[in-house]
């Protein structure tokens, strides 16, 4: 379990991840309490293309009422994308400089 807690763009929560299975799947249960109440699921799948992988980031997750309203000026992707990408690069660095 990681947690976090920050100023209003980062807001704070916690990320478990819930099931792993190398070379295919991490599956993530996100649970935000700022900005915002909300419980998400984030998955990492990973499909073998030749000599690279394609890494596929889906998120999916109920709104109630509030959550629609803050989604309609908040963008979950400007809200956390900028960590997964950079988590998504250094992934990319290790497996890389792993091939060497």
């Amino acid at each position: 379990m990681y947690a976090w807690s920050g100023n209003s763009q980062v807001g704070e929560g916690r990320m478990t991840v819930t099931e792993s299975r190398p070379s295919d799947l991490i599956r993530i249960k996100l649970d935000f309490e700022k900005p915002f109440r909300a419980s998400n699921i984030a998955e990492f799948t990973f499909e073998p293309r030749g000599e690279q992988t394609a890494v596929t980031w889906t998120m999916t997750g109920r709104k109630n009422f509030v959550a629609k309203a803050i989604h309609l000026v908040m963008s979950m992707d400007r809200m956390i994308g900028g960590a997964f990408e950079q988590g998504l690069s250094q992934m990319k660095a290790v497996v890389e400089g792993s091939r060497r």
